[in-house]
């Protein structure tokens, strides 16, 4: 008994042993994320580049302002995890072949001319007939915005169209004088789009190409003059190889996208989607509705203090018989549109009751 008891007691001390030893362990490290350790660190969201085709040069305020200043907006309210990288200068993709570069993936974004594919974008042509007057830039970028989404072609659903802003009234720009109708007659003129049927129908003739090509096209006289927005004379250098501005508020507006690939836009988190959204609606209208306002201003002011143009205002009389030769296009639109199953007049009378609320608010 004397030795179990001895065993027993041996057994009781080595247990004591063991659990003072358990005792004296360092207590393990407390798993991170834990609320007694450091938390875990979280990875940040992938970033999303998104690459944007357009055409202007790397000077001009559409690379300099316009993209620089809707990239930064929407970088910083998505905190980084959408990033867009411009390629200017048809680095990527030609003027005219950005749209469907953004509908086949080419880019994720492109900003273009609907112009430089005319046919592509019939009823959307509208916005850009001669014979409707717009003050200024706000005033024809408002209504071509407004009646796109009130009008809701199929031509553009192909993509996400985030806005609509346009050159506002243009202007003939010439080598040779043009006072009269026929100053005009069986002079080449570069052109795109509906602007093209316009000076065929004041007895021009049309050439059509893109700004990117018109300035050599001038200067070898290739072309005679440009039917465009003020900015060109600066932004695109034509003041340096043409003599003459002709006012012609009422010839010439053209229209530009910015529009998403769809399923770029649809792999997109609903709530980027919404803030990308947010960011575009107030960027369009605190810098992309006026921006061909001021930089048509200071091609003006370029192209008269710097080249010594000379600008030419016709007579109300002279002006009359320019309106009056292009008013049936008016007519050919609405039967276009009428053979292609589109409603013609009805986006005809949209763009007249948008340009003359526009025009009462935007003076």
């Amino acid at each position: 008994m004397g030795k179990n008891v001895t065993r027993l007691a041996c057994c009781f001390l080595l247990l004591i042993l063991l659990v003072g030893l358990v005792g004296c362990a360092p207590a393990a490290a407390p798993e991170e994320g834990t609320k007694e350790g450091v938390d875990k660190e979280v990875s940040p969201p992938d970033v999303i580049e998104l690459k944007l085709a357009h055409f202007w040069p790397a000077a001009h305020a559409v690379e300099t302002v316009l993209v620089p200043g809707w990239a930064k907006a929407i970088e910083e309210a998505t905190d980084g995890q959408v990033m867009i990288t411009s390629y200017p200068g048809e680095t990527l993709l030609k003027a005219a072949e950005i749209y469907d570069g953004v509908v086949n993936s080419i880019a994720d974004i492109g900003i273009s001319c609907f112009a430089y594919t005319r046919g592509r974008f019939p009823l959307s042509e509208v916005f850009e007939l001669p014979g409707i007057i717009y003050n200024n830039s706000k005033v024809a970028s408002k209504v071509a915005w407004e009646g796109i989404k009130d009008l809701d072609p199929d031509e553009v659903k192909d993509t996400k169209l985030m806005m609509v802003f346009t050159t506002g009234p243009g202007n003939l720009m010439t080598k040779d004088p043009v006072r009269t109708l026929e100053d005009l007659q069986g002079m080449e003129i570069r052109a795109t789009g509906l602007s093209a049927k316009t000076l065929e129908a004041l007895g021009a003739i049309p050439v059509a190409m893109p700004q990117s090509d018109t300035y050599e096209s001038l200067s070898k006289g290739v072309v005679k003059g440009n039917l465009a927005p003020n900015e060109t004379l600066e932004g695109w250098r034509h003041a340096e190889v043409t003599d003459y501005l002709i006012i012609t508020p009422f010839l010439y507006n053209t229209l530009f996208f910015a529009t998403i690939n769809l399923d770029t836009w649809n792999s997109l988190p609903p709530d980027l989607q919404s803030t990308i959204e947010e960011v575009t609606e107030k960027f369009y209208e605190d810098t992309a509705i006026g921006l061909w306002d001021s930089i048509c201003e200071s091609g003006l002011k370029f192209a008269v203090e710097e080249t010594g143009m000379e600008i030419i205002y016709l007579s109300d009389e002279e002006t009359a018989r320019w309106m009056e030769k292009i008013q049936p296009i008016h007519n050919d639109f609405i039967a276009d549109m009428d053979g292609k199953g589109l409603p013609g007049k009805e986006a005809l009378d949209v763009a007249k009751k948008l340009a003359d609320k526009y025009n009462e608010i935007y003076k």
